[in-house]
């Protein structure tokens, strides 16, 4: 009789394990997406080197302008390209399209840059937010807060481990679903942890990890309690605290755990950059940050009425010793650069 109670327990444990692989393979189904790998680089084919001229302006005041501008790195070494670097694909998003108008445009001056790259801007969130109806939409969830809207917009700019954030949250939300409704547990929560669950990696403007920076926003605009669960515990920061939270865990480590999907050194890539950005934006009477070459130059544009040109050299020497505390070790120099720019403007009666 024994033998055959172990014999039966064997033949259940192998149909369930055999299900529970079934199960999985179905929701890596339903997840697959093809995506096309994005790079840190943006490129401008030009129809004459002559455009180059104009771009650098004279004594280089057009590159620089357009340089503190939009925050990113111009290459005019190779013939008929500009290349655009940054690791922030917003800022390289935004400079690609602004350097096109203006190429068409053909008045290419300092003034004329601030115009358009701010018209752009507002143009980019624009994009953003409609980016963020979509993949909500595409998941089935609608009428979310503006706020989180323009977060998940971010996503299509944003990647983790060089996988972009649209797509592996549509693949994660995908299979949590498929695995929800195969576990017969609340659809609604699972798919809303795994549309939020990284949603904290875009938040920019506080210190904290995305997991609780994403739970601070979730609170803030009173998401369900076991929503937020499930985003609390999408890194085992806390023990699990339902089937849901499991199952948005399950999903988002296949997603991210696909051959190919991921790439460990961008990330670590990206975390250093935002380290040495940090040191800098916490500063009093700062307004822009731009980390470029890779992390070896870091500008710092400050407000003119809050601090003076001797004040600049104090906070470019408090900025230095930060970022040597915080790198015990870095390969080579960073060069940080103040900015402080007045202006005096006035009109002419016709």
């Amino acid at each position: 009789m024994a033998k055959k109670i172990k014999a039966a327990e064997e033949e259940v444990k192998t149909i369930a394990d055999d299900k529970a692989k079934q199960i999985l393979a179905d929701a890596m189904r339903y997840g697959a997406i093809d995506y096309v790998a994005e790079y840190t680089l943006s490129v401008i084919n030009l129809d004459s080197e002559e455009y180059k001229g104009r771009i650098i302006g004279k004594d280089g005041r057009n590159i620089r302008a357009f340089e503190i501008a939009t925050g990113v790195d111009v290459d005019l070494e190779e013939e008929g390209v500009i290349r655009l670097s940054s690791f922030d694909a917003v800022r390289r998003e935004v400079a690609r399209l602004s350097l096109e108008q203006l190429i068409k445009d053909g008045r290419i001056q300092p003034q004329r840059i601030e115009e358009i790259v701010k018209k752009t801007r507002e143009e980019i969130e624009k994009t953003i937010f409609k980016a963020g109806e979509e993949l909500a939409h595409r998941v089935g969830v609608f009428n979310l807060p503006s706020e989180i809207t323009t977060a998940l917009g971010r996503f299509k700019y944003r990647y983790s481990y060089g996988q972009n954030m649209i797509v592996h949250t549509l693949e994660e939300t995908k299979i949590g679903v498929a695995l929800a409704h195969e576990l017969e547990v609340d659809v609604n929560v699972v798919k809303l942890g795994c549309l939020l669950h990284d949603i904290g990696k875009v938040v920019t403007d506080r210190e904290g990890s995305h997991v609780e920076l994403g739970v601070e926003l979730l609170k803030k605009y009173h998401f369900p309690q076991k929503v937020i669960d499930c985003v609390a515990a999408h890194h085992e920061d806390i023990p699990f605290p339902s089937i849901e939270a499991i199952i948005v865990y399950i999903s988002d480590a296949v997603s991210g755990g696909r051959p190919g999907a991921r790439h460990e050194d961008f990330e670590e890539y990206l975390k250093r950059i935002k380290t040495i950005e940090d040191a800098a934006k916490t500063k009093k009477g700062v307004r822009e940050v731009y980390a470029l070459q890779a992390g070896r130059e870091l500008r710092v544009i400050v407000k003119p009425d809050e601090m003076t040109d001797d004040e600049t050299t104090v906070l470019a020497e408090k900025i230095k010793e930060e970022l040597e505390n915080k790198f015990e070790v870095f390969p080579g120099q960073i060069k940080i650069t103040v900015i402080r720019e007045t202006r005096a403007e006035a009109t002419t009666k016709i």
